[in-house]
């Protein structure tokens, strides 16, 4: 946390480190608040860095009718690649024909409507496939001949929050993590948050004429236990699991199975060498912060996609699994894959001063556009708010063209020809053009400190920890980047040993 005197009083105070509080706080900032965010924990450490990966409209909430939500994500999808072309790219998926299920005429129709609800201009639009002959048949059981192939995108779900907090905090914002609100009450017209470093157990308290509450899974909790507003509204905790697997087919290619509840399972190409599957729709009980995939939902992506593969997927094949708990607003609906994915903004004052705004549901491609609305819905307690401009703005990194990586990539292998191919790649699609600032005066690997494994070198962690909130090895290996897929234990810890003696060292300085 800087060191900002007490008595400052800023314009907003955000509860919540994950893509909706991020995304609020960069938008609120560049309007021209003043803007503090606190999150108990490290950034997208819970439900914004468990989800499938996937800026998408949503194919199978046209069943339910959600066509505000569907038109709204789709206009997004290409909003979103042009912002952050380093880590969002196009991805085309192939949807077998399953004779008995959805009639390939709805499978034609649901996508003729994706394609034209949202003004496609830089995705490609759906063909028809004969998996008899499309190289994406190949992996599939023969009685599958006939399938559709439709365009949505790829996201580095961790890294988008990161990057909207870093953009904030560039523009003015402070952004506190590992920072517990306490409480807040209202109090001489302002909110007076009591916060704590949940490392150290050190106490601050901040002020704000505005609260907005980005607690994700922990929203209610927050209303009941920390702010104590009467609340009507409540939220369904809506479990969804994933699992990784060595990689299942040689294509770049997606797959989305129709299963005979009538759910789908993506089976998307993952970190080069895997294969990604997921998700569930599971009601979920307890704690957000114990969710895991079950051996039962194990078993269920395994068996969906095992359905339509030649060769089966076991759940010994299981190299990882990853859970995360929605939010979803409590619409009544009778179950959890039929509750709305639309988001809810609610907000309450005390005699028009200290508005609280309460954010219930959200998905992450619409997290910018959520964000827009909860500065609307704030604009009556502040007249001197700016109009939205996120729109049109890169997140850092993500100044160039969306079909500028291999470009890129080339010219950070030219300037820096000893470094090979592989690890460039990721470093563009982690930083984009900031990798030549993690990589600075190197002339080689020597010059990059200790190796970590995997192309993970001192210098591009102690990066990570002075611009990105990493402090131990679990940020890097899971939300800065997946090279937890690649190292091994004994690397990690090595990895964690060295960030708590780097932070020590810090620490000792500036005490100096």
């Amino acid at each position: 946390m800087t060191d900002r005197p007490e008595d400052h009083i800023f314009d907003l105070a955000v509860i919540g480190g994950g893509v909706n509080g991020c995304g609020i706080a960069r938008d609120a900032v560049g309007r021209g608040l003043s803007v503090t965010l606190c999150e108990q924990g490290d950034l997208a450490e819970a439900t914004s860095s468990a989800s499938t990966k996937l800026f998408h409209g949503g194919l199978r909430y046209l069943e339910y009718y959600e066509f505000r939500l569907v038109r709204e994500a789709l206009i997004e999808r290409e909003v979103l690649l042009k912002a952050m072309p380093h880590i969002a790219w196009p991805l085309r998926f192939v949807l077998p024909h399953h004779a008995g299920l959805r009639p390939a005429w709805l499978l034609r129709l649901g996508l003729f409507i994706y394609d034209h609800l949202g003004g496609r201009k830089i995705l490609p639009p759906t063909k028809t496939l004969d998996l008899a002959r499309d190289p994406a048949g190949k992996p599939l059981r023969s009685e599958f001949r006939k399938g559709f192939e439709y365009s949505d995108c790829w996201v580095q779900d961790s890294e988008l929050v990161v990057l909207n907090a870093r953009d904030a905090a560039d523009r003015g914002a402070e952004i506190a993590t590992r920072t517990r609100c306490e409480e807040a009450e209202r109090r001489d017209g302002l909110w007076h948050l009591t916060l704590r470093d949940v490392e150290s157990g050190e106490l601050r308290t901040r002020r704000a004429h505005g609260l907005v509450n980005a607690g994700g899974p922990w929203v209610e909790e927050v209303i009941r236990d920390r702010v104590h507003v009467p609340s009507r509204d409540h939220i369904r905790l809506v479990r969804g699991s994933h699992v990784v697997v060595p990689r299942l087919f040689d294509h770049d290619r997606a797959y989305i199975f129709q299963n005979t509840d009538n759910r789908i399972v993506f089976a998307i190409p993952y970190e080069r060498d895997f294969t990604l599957i997921g998700t569930t729709d599971r009601e979920h009980e307890g704690r957000p912060s114990e969710a895991e995939c079950t051996e039962e939902e194990a078993e269920y992506l395994c068996g969906a996609v095992s359905g339509y593969l030649e060769k089966p997927v076991s759940t010994d094949d299981i190299v990882w699994t990853y859970s995360g708990v929605r939010p979803l607003y409590d619409d009544g609906a009778k179950s959890a894959t039929a509750a709305t994915r639309d988001y809810v903004l609610k907000t309450e004052d005390a005699d028009g001063k200290a508005p609280l705004l309460n954010i219930f549901g959200g998905k992450i491609t619409t997290y910018r556009r959520l964000s827009e609305a909860a500065l609307e819905k704030l604009r009556p307690w502040f007249s001197h708010l700016g109009d939205g401009w996120t729109a049109g703005a890169p997140l850092p990194g993500g100044d160039f063209p969306h079909d500028g990586v291999a470009q890129l990539i080339a010219s950070l292998t030219g300037d820096f020809p000893w470094l090979d191919r592989e690890t460039a790649d990721r470093l563009v699609r982690a930083y984009g053009t900031q990798a030549r600032e993690v990589l600075d005066d190197a002339e080689g690997w020597a010059d990059l400190g200790e190796d970590f494994g995997a192309g993970l070198t001192e210098r591009e962690v102690r990066w990570l920890m002075r611009h990105r909130w990493a402090r131990r090895a679990d940020d890097v290996l899971w939300r800065r980047s997946k090279l937890g897929l690649r190292l091994s234990r004994e690397q990690a810890d090595r990895l964690d040993a060295f960030m708590v003696e780097a932070r020590g060292c810090q620490s000792g300085a500036a005490a100096e």
